[in-house]
């Protein structure tokens, strides 16, 4: 919750002025921990009449921030996805501008989808990227050309995201979950607290002078998808369907769905946690669900929270 985080977080350097391009889940969140420590945040949407949004930014009508807001920008973080094409489309609409700011650091949301199929194996972020989907290959494409910018970067490869609204708690509350099970199949997850909390220590490392390239952002505890619908259940104190073998679920699934379950890896946080100090508030998806269970209002009884 975000009254914890700032207990836990820093604040940017003083002075410092954050704009967050692309105000979905995890921008919306990066800035309210920002302000909430004092910070100056600007969040960018396409719709300046969408909830959060300060500024309007819409690569595909050519909407763009004025010059006056991005003047003193000095930390920038984008959320936004590629496009099609598999162009940045921040790159593409505000690169010489963004080379004009005094930028001290630039994160750049990516996937740990970059990495593709390792048939579980642990990944590294010295590991090379081997993107199978068209989406991560945009996204490595994406990596690359923020790479080649000359900006004071940081790629951040995030797994599945989850929080309060956006669990398999609703699903199993509602009881349309599926407990698909493939043999050694696991999933990595972050919550959304720890993107904004990791975000913040990364940016303070990088003031310490410790920016690695790339960093997964990722809880300690890749995990069976039937193993976290399970707890859901628990903790809600509800049934679960029975158990159906993955070749019967697939012959089901619409592509994209079918996507995530033909990739496996476990992705190590190793670099963000051991060597950069960064204390996980979510270390697992048992912490994490019951952050979610209490932030939806759920009522808590000692037969339905472990």
């Amino acid at each position: 919750m975000l009254t914890e985080l700032v207990k836990r977080s820093p604040p940017l350097p003083t002075g410092s002025k954050l704009l967050v391009l692309g105000g979905g889940f995890s921008g919306q969140h990066v800035v309210a921990l920002a302000r909430a420590l004092g910070s100056t945040a600007i969040c960018s949407r396409r719709d300046i009449n969408s909830p959060g949004a300060d500024i309007a930014f819409d690569s595909a009508t050519k909407l763009l921030p004025a010059t006056k807001v991005l003047e003193g920008v000095t930390h920038l973080l984008s959320c936004i996805p590629p496009a099609a094409d598999g162009k940045d489309p921040v790159l593409t609409c505000l690169g010489d501008q963004l080379k004009a700011l005094p930028l001290q650091w630039v994160g750049y949301l990516s996937t740990t989808g970059v990495y593709g199929d390792r048939q579980g194996r642990w990944v590294t972020e010295i590991d090379h990227p081997q993107p199978q989907q068209a989406r991560s290959k945009r996204r490595l494409a994406c990596e690359e050309a923020w790479q080649a910018s000359g900006l004071p970067l940081q790629i951040l490869r995030l797994p599945g995201i989850y929080g309060p609204g956006r669990s398999v708690l609703k699903s199993v509350n509602t009881g349309q979950s599926r407990m698909i099970h493939k043999p050694n199949q696991v999933f990595s997850r972050i919550h959304i607290d720890d993107i904004a909390g990791a975000i913040l220590h990364l940016i303070q490392c990088a003031a310490d002078g410790q920016r690695p390239i790339v960093i997964n952002v990722t809880d300690d505890m890749p995990t069976a998808y039937t193993d976290v619908l399970g707890f859901a259940a628990q903790l809600l104190g509800k049934s679960l369907p029975e158990i159906e073998p993955f070749a019967v679920a697939a012959a089901q699934m619409n592509p994209m769905a079918l996507s995530f379950w033909q990739e496996n890896r476990r992705v190590s946080n190793q670099l963000l946690c051991r060597e950069l100090g960064y204390s996980l508030m979510h270390p697992n998806y048992q912490s994490g669900l019951r952050d979610c269970y209490l932030a939806e209002g759920f009522k808590v009884s000692q037969t339905n929270f472990p």
